[in-house]
């Protein structure tokens, strides 16, 4: 039996662009999933996970078992949690060789399913490292994510990146530009997160980008545009991690958020919720705040060094919480075995 935990992640810029290739930077932040796993002697595979915002379930399938779990949960939701897990066991079979290798998991998560920071990817990732290593064999950070990326894919039907897996999997903050990926030297910044209690369709909204772009050409330009941000807030943070996080960079840094927010705006995948999240985070004197995700509802980010914005999202009728969330700096990892 082992245990392995991977964190969730943040984007400080380049969400819903990095899919058309431009680059992305998602930073790791220490809210985990944890997935605990041990070998069968047959084929089937056993999930139980009590805390991924479905009220929990316990499921069992292979060797010709087809149930689904009745449980009072939206169906869309539990439907995805098991589908990322299937594909999780798929790759780790197919790391093992052995397509007849069957697993008791059990999953934990601090990360809100369908809210932006990750939960998918953090569980895949947990589930890929603990699974392979319950039987023996050490797959390192980058062989996990590969296989996570390949998992996420398959389960979203070849719209994924391999920003959330790769940032999932090695920590830090990370520069994602199409098969590009590679850990960037970055501050400890001083995020805050407003989740709104609610999620996005991520198949959805990047579905509605994509015919955005195809119908306008500013639908194009703004994604290029976004593209273009993030390198620039590339540069900052570089400079940041090697002349220090000054009040001015960290300005400097806050506006660009606050111009990626407006773009991602422009492209449809903002909500009220978000948006009033965002506006009170600003109001409250944080540098800058953007959504983070797919959007359409779920969380945003702000740079605030003081407690002001927590406060002020604490008392926004549109935030169910916040939170402050340190950079993760250790991706995935080994809990116990």
């Amino acid at each position: 039996m082992t245990t392995c935990s991977a964190p969730g992640k943040v984007y400080l810029f380049g969400e819903h662009a990095v899919v058309y290739g431009e680059p992305a930077v998602p930073c790791a932040v220490e809210r985990r999933a944890r997935v605990t796993a041990e070998p069968r002697d047959d084929d089937r595979v056993r999930v139980s996970a009590d805390d991924l915002s479905l009220n929990g379930f316990t499921v069992t399938w292979g060797g010709g078992v087809d149930d689904r779990p009745d449980v009072d949960a939206p169906p869309a939701l539990v439907e995805a949690a098991m589908r990322y897990v299937d594909e999780a066991v798929a790759q780790t079979r197919d790391a093992l060789d052995d397509p007849e290798q069957g697993f008791e998991i059990t999953v934990e998560s601090d990360i809100p399913l369908g809210a932006g920071l990750g939960s998918s990817a953090a569980v895949v990732v947990a589930a890929i490292k603990a699974a392979t290593a319950a039987v023996g064999v050490d797959l390192s950070a980058e062989a996990v994510a590969e296989r996570a990326f390949r998992a996420e894919y398959a389960a979203q039907d070849g719209q994924a990146s391999r920003a959330d897996t790769f940032c999932s999997a090695v920590g830090g903050a990370v520069h994602v530009e199409g098969d590009d990926t590679r850990r960037l030297d970055a501050p400890q910044l001083p995020f805050v997160v407003g989740y709104d209690g609610g999620a996005g369709d991520t198949g959805e909204l990047v579905a509605g980008v994509r015919d955005l772009r195809e119908q306008h050409g500013f639908a194009a330009d703004t994604v290029g545009a976004i593209g273009d941000l993030t390198r620039s807030g590339e540069a900052l943070l570089d400079d940041a991690a090697s002349n220090g996080l000054t009040d001015e960079r960290l300005a400097a840094l806050g506006e660009l958020l606050d111009v990626d927010h407006g773009l991602l705006s422009a492209l449809g995948v903002s909500a009220r919720s978000l948006d009033e999240m965002v506006w009170a985070a600003r109001e409250a004197g944080a540098t800058g705040a953007k959504l983070t995700g797919a959007g359409g509802g779920g969380c945003v980010v702000a740079l605030d060094r003081t407690d002001a914005t927590e406060t002020a999202l604490e008392l926004t009728p549109a935030c169910e919480r916040a939170f402050r969330a340190e950079l993760a700096t250790e991706g995935v990892r080994t809990e116990s075995e």
